[in-house]
């Protein structure tokens, strides 16, 4: 039975069409539709409203469902440290969630199976990291304390100059 060539390449065309599209890049984890390295103050201002509170360094503080966020800028030693684009400056750099009063732990959140995260332990504390992603979970005696989101590797190599 002979191909028809033409068919052959279509097919070929339409697989990989269909692989670079259901193969995503690694992104920033997001809050609230926050992200970092894309939303600006403005966009964390019409989301989160007003502050309770701002510090020297222009992060802001908001009170939220069960504790409080941190959302810290990008400046401008961050971005010649890091050979940024200018264009970054202001954009959201981290964010913390201080979790009061959590029932969230290790077990519940599959943190202790899961490959993609890094543990460390430290007398009362556990520390998740997964670099890749952005997100690193701080748990004080077992329990969720704080989470850090940030942008991913993947992101800060496509932010350089």
């Amino acid at each position: 039975m002979k191909r028809n060539p033409w068919r052959v390449l279509v097919i070929l065309l339409l697989s990989l069409a269909w692989l670079a599209t259901s193969v995503g890049f690694a992104s920033a984890a997001s809050w609230n539709g926050i992200q970092p390295l894309k939303s600006r103050r403005e966009d964390v201002l019409k989301t989160l409203g007003k502050p309770v509170a701002e510090d020297a360094n222009g992060a802001l503080r908001f009170v939220v469902a069960g504790g409080t966020a941190l959302v810290v800028f990008v400046d401008r030693k961050f971005v010649n440290n890091k050979k940024l684009r200018p264009n970054l400056e202001g954009t959201v750099l981290e964010i913390v969630l201080q979790h009061d009063h959590s029932n969230e732990t290790p077990q519940s959140m599959n943190l202790l199976k899961n490959r993609a995260f890094a543990h460390d332990d430290m007398q009362n504390a556990s520390i998740f990291r997964n670099l890749k992603d952005g997100i690193v979970y701080t748990f004080l005696d077992g329990k969720l304390h704080t989470t850090r989101l940030t942008f991913s590797d993947s992101e800060l190599a496509r932010a350089r100059r």
